[in-house]
């Protein structure tokens, strides 16, 4: 079985990819139980005019095609920002085993920084979240971007 940072690097890789789009550049990859990856994605929400376009999502709707099957019992996310509101309830929806993120996200963030929502007693399903993985990684793709934003 392969590492978690080797994981985190292919989210890195994914993230790169929505930088070349001119999309903010998050990654994320879902990897089955046996260490396969199974799904991945970018952020895409400009460019397909989807504002559910994120990049857990689209990882999540990646890995649920290929597996026949939304519920991905015994999968991790591995994401490299902190994942929202709306996809922490994706990730309580498909029954996902573990999320691991790289950079924290001190405005939006609902795993840890803002709120705590995948940790909910009331929720049927729990998730073991772990954060910080090459989060300076993450980071530097992410200020690189927006420091190109205020530029032009």
């Amino acid at each position: 079985m392969r590492s978690d940072e080797f994981y985190m690097h292919r989210a890195l890789d994914r993230a790169r990819e929505a930088l070349e789009t001119g999309e903010v550049p998050v990654g994320a990859v879902v990897v089955d139980a046996a260490g396969e990856i199974v799904g991945g994605g970018c952020n895409a929400p400009v460019s397909s005019h989807d504002p559910c376009a994120h990049a857990e999502i689209r990882a999540l709707r990646d890995a649920a095609a290929r597996l026949g099957n939304y519920r991905l019992d015994g999968c991790t996310l591995f994401v490299t920002l902190e994942p929202c509101m709306m996809c922490c309830g994706a990730i309580i929806h498909a029954r996902l085993s573990r999320v691991v993120y790289a950079a924290a996200e001190p405005k939006t963030g609902m795993v840890e920084s803002r709120a705590n929502l995948i940790a909910q007693p009331w929720h049927n399903h729990h998730v073991c979240v772990e954060g910080g993985l090459l989060a300076a990684r993450s980071k530097k793709l992410l200020q690189a971007f927006f420091a190109a934003r205020r530029e032009a």
